[in-house]
């Protein structure tokens, strides 16, 4: 019973760890006042550029700080359509998606005639941590983890002090509750939502590459396959608060994670094994329809911001 309960919260924990990353991004984003649907996409560009990159130098890090920089280098076309040229933001973030996966696909066509990248033989090794990863049923699932765990984690915790414990976390939530008022305080509001938007992309793509150089080992066009969304779920069902989108994330894990237990354990006998791979979808979609209600957004979040300041 005790291994059991050790791998499901082992699956969790492994695939959690992406969509934290991404909702994170996602909070600072919609935190001050810009819709991120492209948050798919970023997942997308990460997870190629760090397969990749990882390919190319055989150091995964390198992987990880170049997804990173792609996340940045596409959240930045959504963040000039939807705060300088004031296009409509969902737009803005399917458009992103789409360019995202065309990129990508074309590009892994393009470099390796094929569907898909070559194995990553150099990808991320779990991290154990010495006696604490011992504990029964918790020590390898949390204290043997692969290091993108412990980069969720602590940019969780980095996310709550930034955004209520800083100038900058105010002026941040500020802009997406009352922009005017903030700028009449002196807060440069298309500042702070470029930064918001490139913080998102970064985070974003992080999530994305422990998708290709961690979990897995290479990248296609169905790496990701609906997670940014997932994510973007989860940051709605954690009401837009980092511990709240934390436990959220952690939620949709389990679902995986008994979706893959269920066909571990021979369920699929009586359930087909599609049906227990809709399970994290299914409980997404239950999920905001039965709390999304009770959710409070930022008060100006997809609002165009008419200002004189550049």
């Amino acid at each position: 019973m005790l291994d059991v309960m050790a791998n499901i919260l082992q699956t969790t924990v492994l695939y959690s760890t992406p969509l934290v990353l991404a909702a994170m991004g996602g909070l600072f984003s919609e935190r001050s006042g810009v819709v991120n649907i492209a948050l798919e996409g970023l997942m997308t560009i990460g997870a190629f550029t760090a397969a990749v990159a990882t390919l190319a130098t055989g150091n995964p890090w390198l992987g990880l700080a170049a997804a990173m920089l792609s996340g940045v280098a596409f959240a930045w076309p959504h963040a000039a359509a939807s705060i300088r040229f004031k296009a409509d933001q969902v737009v803005s973030g399917v458009a992103i998606n789409f360019l995202a996966l065309g990129t990508s696909v074309y590009l892994v066509k393009h470099l390796y005639d094929s569907g898909q990248t070559p194995t990553v033989q150099e990808t991320l090794k779990r991290m154990p941590i010495p006696g604490l990863d011992q504990i029964p049923v918790i020590g390898p699932s949390l204290f043997n983890a692969f290091p993108t765990t412990y980069i969720a984690l602590v940019v969780s915790i980095l996310s709550y002090i930034v955004l209520y414990r800083t100038p900058f976390g105010m002026r941040l939530r500020a802009v997406g509750e009352h922009p005017r008022a903030a700028e009449t305080m002196g807060v440069n509001v298309v500042r702070m939502r470029y930064t918001a938007v490139l913080i998102s992309g970064a985070l974003a793509a992080l999530g994305g590459a422990g998708l290709s150089i961690a979990i897995g080992s290479e990248f296609n066009q169905n790496t990701v396959a609906g997670q940014g969304f997932i994510a973007l779920a989860a940051l709605i069902f954690g009401k837009w608060h980092p511990f709240g989108a934390l436990g959220a994330a952690s939620f949709f894990g389990f679902a995986v994670a008994l979706a893959l237990m269920g066909q571990f354990f021979g369920l699929t006998q009586y359930v087909s094994s599609e049906v227990l791979n809709m399970l994290p979808y299914v409980l997404t979609i239950l999920a905001l329809a039965g709390f999304v209600g009770r959710a409070e957004a930022p008060a100006a979040i997809g609002k165009v911001y008419e200002t004189d300041s550049r």
